[in-house]
């Protein structure tokens, strides 16, 4: 494996189409509808239905779309390039996208609408076709009481006439053969789509597959900011044959962010995962705002954990050489051997929002899927208890028959990785979801959809840096007021509005407003300086329910050390309304300082002292300079910003030292 900085000339392979197979093992379990489905009651595609053939399911979302009023098409397909086979397509209404412009006298009017109803289907190792995604919705009139003959419905009819036998005239496909569902496949015993690509002997190409003008547009993209900022950092990953394998970038705002904020990381594989035709995967990290911050891109050119060492290793090289305390990636078993050889020391959980987000797609297909879903989430996201959890989660393996699922049978073996009851000791400066409804929006959210280019990633790349950056100046210029409105007398609100950034304030403020939701706080153990209390909420259960549910929490008195069972503190790093309940009831007035982290506060940058640097870092290089400088020199942007006198007197010293430094470089000084 050879690694090239970007500093010299890349070198490029060309590359066929790319193939995605599986060695998959299926567990099949028949529907209740029957084997032959009437024409008048065509069952709706949903996903994980398979069929034999790729035909096989053109005609049933063909029989599906007649008796629904509209017609399809394939809108696309993909094709492995040396076999020339088919392993993906695209089946799409006939409204679908907009025609080019026609440049005749008289052109046809335009009858597409850019609908957005379709079915994507794919090839599994067994050749049999599933379902992976639908969209039911049309956005024009569709209804059976529209007479309207569609090409497609027109080589139904044809089909149908060909395989008619002598003296039984058929005029139309009455049946489809169909109706079984594939509950699980390779990627259901846990782990995302890289597990099942992990060791495939099909021709899938092993390094990335660019099209024309794409590496141009990478490489010119990395000169460019190699030349303007020389603390951009860019790795190249070549084979033995020339081949680009991978490439891995950081700015430098991504260094120096994770300079301040290295101690939970999340590495965002999302692209990789569903298949985007950009292989993105990005370390993403949390700022003083709550706000998410870039640490580093690479483009993969195959899962794997050859592959993932590589850039995380990269990734480490960027950062001078330290690993971060918390890795929390999908779950995949690529990703957790690369992240035990290069972070052996960090701590690595599963995406918990990651797994929730594929509940459907595992369990869509069960019967009583909706109370399986909310017996789940209530014991994912409601368990205080270990012992509570498991106990939730034996009762709905059994009532719904769920023991032979091996998804859920994985999950729970990683339970430890992912559940939030088994990882309250760890701190996640807020990407573990501790709700339901909680959502965490990815980095590059609305800039990568599937079939994002690299060429145009390139080009949203900077626009949506900028917008982050901007965002986060923003944030910053609201936080130094310090007249946030309150809400209540707690001294605990007014003495963290004088210290968090405004973000954060008002995440703290909803757990001192919460404090009049808890009640009866009582003693009820002594062991010692410790305390154990009792505090009692009314939560929102299943809507708009509501049921009280016991907290507990210990109190030590001397250090004024205190802990919550739901434990917000880890989760995201201020005190629950529980734990402020107790300090209120046994008369403190404030809040003990180590529990007001430093990350959280509006002046941490100000105030930060880097001193994350390795022992083996050079500090002559020109990355340990840069890093040095941005510190002091965000001080005087941070105080110049204060007031017109304070940016009139930073402008006349920075235009001073920008002349005394070219004095210096043409020699005059």
């Amino acid at each position: 494996m050879e690694e090239v900085c970007l500093n010299s000339q890349p070198v490029f392979g060309e590359s066929g189409e790319f193939g995605v197979a599986g060695n998959s093992s299926i567990v099949e379990q028949d529907l209740k509808s029957p084997n032959i489905q009437s024409k008048k009651n065509p069952l709706p595609p949903t996903v994980g239905l398979e069929f034999d053939s790729f035909d096989e399911a053109y005609n049933f979302y063909n029989m599906y779309a007649k008796e629904q009023g509209f017609g399809i098409r394939v809108s696309n397909s993909w094709f492995r390039s040396k076999r020339k086979e088919r392993y993906r397509a695209k089946l799409s209404c006939s409204s679908a996208g907009f025609k080019k412009k026609s440049e005749a006298n008289n052109p046809r009017p335009e009858t597409r609408t850019g609908c957005p109803a379709m079915i994507v289907i794919k090839m599994l190792d067994s050749n049999t076709w599933r379902i992976v995604e639908v969209e039911l919705q049309h956005n024009h009139q569709v209804s059976p009481q529209i007479k309207r003959f569609y090409k497609s419905h027109k080589k139904m009819i044809i089909a149908a006439k060909k395989a008619e036998l002598p003296l039984e005239p058929i005029t139309e496909i009455h049946t489809i053969k169909l109706y079984r569902t594939a509950i699980m496949d390779a990627a259901d015993i846990g782990y995302s789509n890289c597990e099942q690509r992990q060791d495939i002997n099909f021709d899938k190409p092993k390094y990335l597959e660019l099209k024309e003008g794409d590496a141009n547009a990478i490489y010119n993209y990395f000169c460019r900011m190699k030349l303007t900022n020389p603390n951009f950092f860019y790795l190249y990953d070549i084979d033995d044959d020339g081949h680009l394998r991978n490439v891995f970038w950081g700015d430098s705002r991504s260094r120096i962010a994770f300079g301040y904020f290295n101690d939970s990381i999340m590495i965002d594989t999302s692209c990789l995962a569903n298949k985007y035709e950009i292989p993105l995967l990005s370390f993403v990290g949390v700022n003083h705002h709550g706000q998410f911050v870039l640490l580093g891109c690479a483009f993969l050119g195959h899962e794997s954990v050859d592959n993932f060492v590589w850039t995380f290793k990269a990734w480490l090289k960027c950062m001078l050489g330290r690993p971060p305390c918390v890795v929390i990636t999908d779950q995949c078993k690529p990703l957790q051997t690369a992240v035990a050889q290069v972070f052996p020391h960090a701590q690595h959980c599963y995406s918990l929002q990651y797994i929730m987000h594929r509940v459907l797609e595992k369990l869509g297909g069960l019967k009583g899927y909706e109370a399986i879903k909310r017996e789940l989430n209530r014991a994912v996201y409601e368990s205080l208890k270990i012992a509570e959890f498991e106990t939730s989660w034996a009762g709905m393996m059994k009532r719904h028959g769920l023991w032979d699922n091996k998804w859920l049978q994985t999950l729970f073996e990683d339970r430890r990785m992912w559940v939030p009851v088994y990882l309250k000791d760890t701190f996640f400066a807020g990407m573990m979801p501790t709700q339901e409804n909680e959502a965490l929006t990815a980095f590059f959210d609305g800039y990568v959809h599937k079939h994002t280019s690299f060429k145009e990633f390139v080009d949203k790349y900077d626009l949506a840096i900028h917008r982050k950056h901007l965002k986060e100046a923003m944030a910053d210029l609201e936080s130094r007021k310090s007249n946030f409105k309150l809400n209540t007398r707690c001294n605990f609100e007014v003495q963290l509005s004088q210290v968090y950034t405004k973000q954060i304030f008002r995440k703290f403020q909803s757990e001192v407003e919460g404090m009049y939701s808890c009640f009866n706080t009582r003693q009820v153990n002594v062991n010692g300086s410790i305390i154990t209390y009792i505090v009692k909420e009314r939560v929102e259960v299943g809507g708009n329910e509501k049921e009280v549910k016991s907290f507990e929490v210990l109190y030590e008195t001397t250090k004024l050390d205190i802990r919550c069972i739901c434990s917000l503190f880890n989760y995201k790093g201020y005190l629950c309304r529980h734990a402020l309940n107790v300090l209120n009831y046994n008369g403190v007035e404030e809040i003990p300082s180590r529990y007001i982290l430093q990350r959280w506060r509006r002046d941490f940058k100000q105030g930060f002292i880097q001193d994350h640097v390795s022992d083996d870092t050079d500090t002559s290089s020109r990355v340990y300079w840069h890093i040095h400088l941005f510190k002091d020199a965000l001080r005087i942007l941070e105080e110049g910003a204060q007031s017109q006198e304070h940016y009139m007197i930073a402008l006349q010293e920075l235009e001073k030292l920008l002349n005394n430094l070219d004095l210096v470089e043409n020699g005059s000084l």
